[in-house]
């Protein structure tokens, strides 16, 4: 019977995705400041996924006995579907969903950080069952 505990490879995986959606969400704020929301975020996502890949690799998965050009494609593969949903989930929320509940202060901050957090599970399957298998 598999057990509904996350193992220690996830509860690493939390971590290093966890101070990479920090870098990506703090980054996004200083992006705005000079670039419009949405280029924001995907600029912001990219900082998230470098810190993300080397973290992981080193520290996750066990990916430094791998190839690193096909580690970093397939990466960057599982990424783009990850970078889709935080897009599509923060400006839902942001432009249509808090404004709509009725929710004006902070909105694109509240709808990318919902956006930064949803792609956690798949991301963790992606990596583990494609990225560094």
């Amino acid at each position: 019977m598999t057990s509904v505990l996350p193992n220690s490879q996830f509860i690493r995986f939390l971590l290093a995705g966890g101070l990479a959606a920090a870098a990506n969400y703090g980054s996004r704020f200083v992006f705005s400041l000079w670039l419009g929301y949405g280029v924001a975020i995907v600029l912001a996502y990219l900082v998230g996924m470098l810190v993300a890949f080397v973290l992981m690799r080193h520290h996750v998965f066990s990916g430094r006995g791998g190839a690193l050009t096909p580690q970093v494609l397939k990466f960057a593969a599982v990424n783009v579907l990850a970078v889709l949903q935080t897009l599509i989930i923060s400006l839902l929320l942001a432009r249509w969903l808090l404004p709509l509940l009725g929710v004006v202060d902070h909105v694109e901050a509240i709808g990318h950080l919902v956006g930064v957090a949803v792609p956690a599970v798949t991301s963790y399957f992606g990596h583990r069952m494609l990225t560094f298998r």
